[in-house]
């Protein structure tokens, strides 16, 4: 295993491995000569697994039956003749640290993009093939074939993008969609929150409480209804790609067992609609990036119920989402071009570990293996899994400036607050983060939401300390800072 520095020194070399290990000459990173003026490229890549590797997302995946829609890379590429900035957003519920190290390698020995000029972020569909790797353990991890298989894609995608580089002009807007954001941890009548997995009764909130209970009181926290689009067009008005962001952690209603990218994919296909942007040479590329919805998801648990066809849900909420970024971008003040700069930083942060009592009860739980289905069990596990962990690991934040507009990621799922946060504070305006960007290591609650409990404090389900968010958000605002 390695220690934390040994990590970090890793991480850091991982974007300076030769080129030769990897099959590229020099000859093939030089980038030709950039042209001035401003230019973007967009492209995807089909990332879909074959049929019959498990579905994350649920306590416990089940091999897939079907794909019901393709997933894939969408990359975009902006330069201004000075310098080059790639985003990616993947079809992916998260993905090992380790596999975006592998893209960055990849895609810096193919075309000399630098690494921290590499932007990827994964959706959080619930419905996809896991890219997590086995074992979570901590150091350097072997790569399995369908993690290989995506940061080589990923690093096609970038190139691709490269090779459809025309000038282009960029602009910024936003709008506000609130009908499908619901802060989904409520606080419930005093003795009525679940005993958690570890036997303790010390959660004041409860995820996802039965809908329109007696026993409810209120959402624990607010909402983010901002829909942020970046977006790219030719200097004749044709639509290349839009880059947006929307707080919303899933929506799901798949069928049993079946592949799907979730709403976000569907979002791209009405948005290229809604934009007269299909059948275009070089492809229009839409993508939409999750934001801070650690605690958000879109249902409204003071209400009844209702049940819903296969992905009927996932239609309506892209519908009125993608309305949202149609107005935004058709607000845009179009600019000639913009400045472009990157970071790429390690943080390091606590890691949370169980108490001897904890352990100690998880252990039991494994030796009598009386339901191996049960939350009890499945958090047994985790708990044992964590025990070797460092006590700081180190954590990747980066952060792209476009212009006005800053972006910053973080390896979670994060919690609104932190988001709204962020966008307050930034001195650049407008700002968003995205979560799972370089990386996947749970939720991240702010300090208030770990003193309520609830499911994504629990340890297992969340890993960093309880400060680990205000660590975080100091951290990328000073990026932000040095990126003005």
């Amino acid at each position: 295993m390695l220690h934390t520095s040994h990590r970090r020194d890793f991480l850091r070399q991982s974007l300076l491995t030769p080129l030769a290990a990897l099959g590229f000459s020099q000859a093939d990173a030089q980038p030709k000569a950039k042209p001035a003026g401003f230019r973007a490229g967009a492209a995807t890549s089909n990332i879909t697994p074959e049929i019959g590797g498990p579905i994350v997302g649920g306590f416990r995946p089940e091999p897939s039956q079907h794909i019901h829609d393709e997933l894939h890379a969408r990359c975009l590429v902006l330069e201004n003749g000075e310098s080059r900035i790639a985003l990616v957003v993947l079809d992916l519920l998260g993905a090992d640290e380790a596999m975006f190290e592998e893209a960055r390698k990849l895609s810096t020995a193919a075309t000399g993009l630098p690494g921290e000029c590499l932007f990827v972020s994964c959706t959080h569909t619930h419905s996809a093939q896991s890219a997590l790797g086995q074992g979570r353990k901590f150091g350097k991890r072997e790569l399995n074939d369908y993690q290989r298989f995506v940061a080589k894609r990923i690093a096609d995608g970038v190139r691709r993008a490269i090779h459809n580089l025309a000038p282009a002009q960029v602009g910024w807007s936003m709008a506000s969609e609130p009908r499908e954001v619901f802060n989904r941890r409520w606080f419930m009548k005093p003795g009525t929150v679940p005993v958690n997995p570890f036997g303790e009764t010390t959660d004041l909130v409860k995820m996802n409480p039965p809908r329109a209970s007696a026993n409810l009181e209120k959402p624990s926290g607010p909402t983010d209804p901002e829909v942020s689009v970046l977006a790219v067009r030719s200097p004749g008005g044709k639509p290349i790609a839009v880059y947006a962001s929307y707080s919303l952690h899933y929506v799901g209603g798949t069928g049993p067992n079946e592949i799907s990218a979730d709403y976000f994919a569907v979002f791209c296909d009405q948005l290229q609609q809604k934009l007269a942007a299909d059948r275009q040479s070089p492809p229009f590329v839409a993508m939409l990036s999750n934001g801070t919805s650690g605690n958000i998801n879109n249902i409204d648990f003071s209400k009844p119920g209702e049940r819903s066809a296969p992905y009927a849900r996932m239609r309506e909420v892209a519908d009125r989402v993608s309305d949202a970024a149609l107005k935004a971008y058709q607000s845009i003040a179009w600019k000639e071009t913009a400045t472009l700069g990157a970071k790429l930083e390690m943080l390091d942060v606590g890691h949370r570990h169980p108490t001897s009592e904890q352990l100690a009860r998880a252990k039991v739980l494994i030796a009598e293996a009386k339901d191996p289905k049960s939350l009890e069990y499945i958090y047994a596990q985790r708990t044992i899994q964590l025990v070797d962990w460092p006590d700081t690991i180190p954590l990747p934040l980066q952060v792209v400036r476009i212009g006005d507009v800053a972006i910053a990621g973080i390896p979670c799922e994060v919690f609104v607050e932190t988001g709204l946060e962020y966008k307050a504070k930034s001195p650049l305006k407008p700002s968003f983060i995205v979560s799972m960007n370089n990386g996947y290591l749970g939720y991240l609650p702010t300090p208030e939401h770990h003193k309520l409990g609830g499911y994504e404090t629990w340890l297992g389900t969340n890993r960093l300390e309880p400060q680990a968010s205000t660590k975080i958000l100091a951290r990328l605002l000073q990026m932000t800072a040095s990126l003005k």
